[in-house]
């Protein structure tokens, strides 16, 4: 027992009653109204106080405030009292913070020797409270779930009193709860008869014995619940039409098992008749159109089998590459013997080999796959061994089945076939006759420029020739007045005896007469050597355009070359040097002016062959040899340039082809050079190597071709 030690003016209690007041398991405490005077160790449990603390507290100290007073006024009417006082509840709170309800009653005891005391015996309902709490909880969620509930459902009792009747009850019935609630004729609002209800039967132990005479076969047990039952039917006062409702039922029981009363759900399933009755209706109308359809099946399939077998096209249908079935046009085309049966045999046997097989194999599979036609056009045999060129069409059949095929169309096209072949052979022909002409008309042009040009270049050779005439003629008679003068000057000079006249000694030095009479000489030498190059130049250019010369004739092919060099000099000078080896030439029969162009080409592509960051050198060279008892000369232009591809070399002599940038070259000039030279009978000759430069040779027959003779 812990020792408890009141405050020294705490009444006491005798050692009995104290003994007797510990033995007892209810909580007690004992007080006089100002002081407590003892507490056993259950009170102290409850309000987790020590046995040291709670005697320092005022009697009504561990109630809640709001009870404190309460509590007091308690003790103090048990202090003027015999008797017992009815149990009050207060709320205890614990040194912890915890509420506790208890119910207490109070008693007066006397006391060893002093006042009396106030006996509290206080019972904790706490738990009570909470179960309590808890099952009107569980209460009020039961009744939200019946009466707040999307299905309609109501209770009744063992005497068939309604005792709950739900809003959608009351809405599906068209009764509210005021007007059944209490009453025992549930039937009045489904049936316009007296008719026990289901949950009436359940109740009534009746179920078994009446149910099937009440519901028909329709009744049975639910499968929910254990001894619920359910049906179906139509309520035709319900609602303007009337209603189907799924109607279950099960028994409420007691604690003691026995039925308090029964509940009873309905639910609305007229939208689902309605629609079973519409898939009623329309399973009919199906099965009348599944009927009507199959008739018609039935015919198109006689009218495809007539159509197939009279078709103007081959149609087989095979399953792996097997034919299965095909029609008269495919045994007409493929040449079969009437006798020979087709089904099961290898397309295999109409192909040429196993590769146009296995290609069309190939694309006939990724079609089938894929849900898609395949068009392919491609020889075959016929059984015969005749090649034919046939237009296959493939569709797949079945392909999402276990035996996917094919369907396919043959149409022969053989002939068609050899007029295409005709009609390309015969476009070709036409589109090399137009690169021809195009290739002809394109040199025509550039030797229309280059006449016109030549006769331009002639015009002002010869209207530079008139003034050079007379400028030359001028500077001759001027070169020996002038001679004159300087002599007759020195005679002058010479011959002075007397004095000087100042002014003219002035004016003699101003004139500087001996460095006029030094220098006047060489400016006219070099006037005449600038008008010599001058004549020689208008004489190349002259040369050059062979205005004169536009027929066969002999002419000396180093002249040419040389005035070739001089008129495109401005094209070199800057980017090359020119190193000549010429040989002797003999006359070569020929078009002087078309060869000047040959050479004018090579040697201006020669020059734009140089790197920018280096001069090159372009060599020129001529000779002549014997070959095959017969004599040729040859013209060779060399550099050391960047040098040609052979893939570049393949093409530079066809029409508009150039390895220049776009606006710096035709791609002509190789072309015409080529024709040219062909047109004297003669070849060139590439030599070329990239980042090594290029060398053309150009020969010709000394004698000229046949047709110049």
């Amino acid at each position: 027992m812990n020792a408890r030690l009141p405050p020294p003016d705490a009444p006491l209690l005798s050692p009995g009653l104290r003994a007797g007041l510990e033995a007892v398991s209810a909580a007690l405490l004992v007080h006089d109204g100002e002081h407590i005077a003892f507490a056993n160790d259950a009170m102290l449990r409850l309000l987790g106080r020590t046995p040291e603390e709670l005697p320092q507290l005022a009697p009504e100290a561990w109630a809640t405030p709001s009870q404190q007073e309460q509590l007091r006024e308690y003790g103090q009417r048990c202090l003027g009292s015999d008797g017992a006082l009815p149990t009050i509840e207060i709320e205890a709170v614990s040194a912890s913070g915890t509420s506790r309800h208890l119910e207490i009653t109070a008693r007066r005891v006397a006391s060893e020797g002093g006042p009396p005391l106030v006996l509290l015996t206080c019972q904790d309902l706490s738990d009570m409270r909470h179960v309590q709490n808890s099952l009107l909880e569980v209460g009020r969620v039961m009744y939200q779930i019946v009466e707040n509930g999307p299905v309609a459902s109501y209770v009744i009792d063992s005497h068939h009193r309604v005792t709950h009747w739900n809003a959608a009850c009351a809405q599906l019935t068209g009764r509210s709860s005021s007007q059944m609630l209490g009453g025992d004729e549930t039937w009045r609002a489904f049936h316009d008869q007296p008719r026990p209800t289901l949950a009436e039967l359940i109740v009534d132990g009746r179920v078994e014995a009446e149910g099937a005479l009440h519901y028909g076969l329709g009744l049975n047990h639910s499968p929910l619940l254990a001894d619920s039952y359910a049906y179906e039917g139509f309520f035709p006062q319900l609602g303007p039409e009337g209603r189907w409702l799924y109607v279950t039922a099960a028994p409420l029981r007691g604690i003691d098992g026995q039925v308090m009363g029964a509940i009873e759900t309905l639910q609305d399933v007229t939208t689902r008749h309605q629609a079973e009755e519409q898939l009623r209706q329309h399973q009919a109308e199906l099965e009348s159109i599944v009927a009507q359809r199959t008739a018609e099946l039935r015919l198109t399939h006689q009218e495809l089998e007539a159509f197939l077998e009279n078709a103007s096209v081959g149609i087989i249908a095979t399953r792996e590459f097997h034919i299965a079935r095909s029609n008269k046009k495919f045994a007409e085309i493929l040449e079969l013997p009437a006798e020979l049966p087709v089904g099961d045999m290898p397309l295999r046997r109409f192909f040429l080999d196993d590769a146009d097989f296995s290609d069309l194999g190939r694309l006939a599979t990724k079609a089938l796959r894929a849900g898609t036609s395949l068009v392919q056009e491609m020889w075959l045999q016929t059984w015969t061994g005749r090649r034919i060129w046939v237009q296959l069409i493939a569709y797949a059949s079945n392909p999402a089945g276990n035996t996917p095929g094919m369907w396919w169309l043959l149409q022969d096209h053989s002939e068609v076939m050899r007029a295409q072949e005709e009609l390309v052979k015969n476009y070709r022909n036409i589109q090399e006759t137009n690169a021809r002409l195009e290739e002809a008309q394109n040199q025509l042009l550039q030797s229309e420029k280059m006449a016109s040009i030549g006769q331009l270049a002639a015009g002002v050779a010869h209207e530079i020739n008139n003034p050079i005439g007379f400028v030359n003629s001028n500077l001759g008679t001027l070169r020996r007045y002038v001679e004159q003068l300087l002599a007759l000057t020195q005679a002058y000079t010479q011959r002075e005896r007397g004095p000087v006249d100042p002014e003219l000694a002035a004016l003699k030095q101003a004139a500087d007469l001996e460095f006029i009479a030094e220098d006047l000489p060489s400016l006219l030498a070099d006037s005449e050597d600038g008008l010599s190059r001058v004549r020689k130049i208008v004489q190349d250019l002259k040369d050059f355009s062979r205005v004169d010369h536009a027929d066969w004739q002999d002419a000396d092919l180093n002249q040419g070359l040389e005035s070739t060099l001089n008129v495109v000099m401005n094209e070199v000078k800057y980017r090359a040097d020119v190193k000549r080896a010429y040989g002797t030439l003999p006359p070569i029969r020929c078009l002087a002016g078309q060869l000047n162009q040959v050479f004018m080409n090579l040697i201006v592509n020669a020059a734009h062959a140089m790197p920018a960051e280096r001069r090159g050198v372009i060599s020129l060279s001529t000779g002549v040899e014997a070959v095959e008892e017969r004599d040729w000369a040859w013209i060779e232009v060399g550099d050391d340039g960047c040098g040609m591809s052979p893939e570049v070399q393949r093409r530079i002599f066809e029409p508009f082809y150039t390895t220049k940038p776009v606006g710096q070259g035709t791609g002509l000039g190789l072309s015409m050079a080529f024709s040219i030279v062909q047109k004297h009978g003669g070849r060139i000759e590439v030599d070329s190597a990239p980042g090594e430069g290029t060398r053309f040779r150009v020969w010709v027959p000394v004698a000229g071709p046949a047709s110049s003779r």
